[in-house]
């Protein structure tokens, strides 16, 4: 994983210094187990093996054996542990949680999109784990997939509290400034696309307002329009790409927007009178 975001993260996990706390040992060791139902635990991260290794010395736990397979770090216990501690205390279910993602969860690099996920083999400890975290308001979906169950968010919010719940405070703050550069970035890029959309609607009702005057002048129809509308329609040649409000302002008496636009109006009414009366004639 070299300095990937989730490796970053489950380095800042495994560095967390309650190895003295038995409890805590014994509830983390627990999120271990949760999402294996097998004796042998295998993983590219190396933060995951140190970390579970140290539990199960501190639980007293010693018969286990840590070997490479291929780029992969494997931990494979000689029998079946069991852990006898009912996990009641909110640090012994941030704990069991932080063991269950060291285990087994994933996260992307929120400069792409944001997802974390935790695979179990059981569904029912999945239900578990899902239950913790939703009495502290953090939403997770679960997904059954190939005989495995996976427990997942996509929201950006509730990923940023899971990690403060799981005890990541460092990995949060990075969390938290990639969010507000993506955010800035999404917003500024919505202005962009709305603005755009603005000016080509702009463009394209100035071509066609332009094309309505150029019809009325060719039919020689020009004096049916009033005199205001006469005055904006030869503004509107002269200027194109103006704006209404900016056409408005070009008049020797200004007018407001909507006049502008009752003004076009009646001219778009005598070019649709004109295209008319063209179409008959053909």
């Amino acid at each position: 994983m070299g300095d990937s975001f989730c490796a970053k993260i489950k380095k800042e996990l495994s560095e967390i210094n309650n190895l003295s706390n038995k409890k805590l040992v014994k509830a983390e060791l627990e999120g271990y187990l949760l999402t294996n139902s097998s004796n042998k635990f295998v993983t590219e991260n190396q933060y995951n093996i140190n970390r579970f290794a140290k539990l199960l010395d501190n639980f007293g736990e010693n018969d286990y054996k840590i070997e490479m397979q291929g780029i992969n770090f494997c931990i494979t216990l000689k029998k079946k542990i069991t852990i006898c501690d009912d996990i009641n205390t909110d640090e012994e279910k941030r704990a069991l949680v932080r063991g269950a993602f060291m285990s087994s969860g994933s996260i992307t690099n929120p400069k792409n999109v944001y997802h974390l996920e935790i695979v179990f083999d059981s569904e029912s400890n999945a239900e578990q784990v899902k239950q913790i975290l939703e009495q502290s308001d953090i939403e997770t979906k679960l997904l059954n997939r190939e005989k495995k169950s996976i427990l997942y968010m996509k929201d950006g919010e509730n990923i940023s509290n899971f990690l403060a719940f799981v005890g990541a405070n460092k990995s949060v703050l990075d969390f938290e400034d990639e969010r507000v550069i993506k955010d800035m970035r999404n917003n500024v890029n919505r202005l962009v696309n709305c603005e755009t959309a603005n000016l080509n609607k702009t463009i394209s009702s100035s071509v066609r307002q332009v094309e309505d005057i150029k019809l009325i002048k060719a039919k020689k129809k020009f004096d049916r329009l009033t005199e205001k509308e006469q005055e904006l329609a030869n503004v509107r040649l002269e200027n194109p790409n103006a704006s209404l409000q900016e056409l408005g302002q070009l008049l020797e008496k200004k007018i407001s927007k909507s006049g502008v636009n009752h003004r076009l109006e009646g001219i778009r009414k005598l070019a649709e009178e004109l295209k008319e009366v063209k179409k008959l004639e053909k």
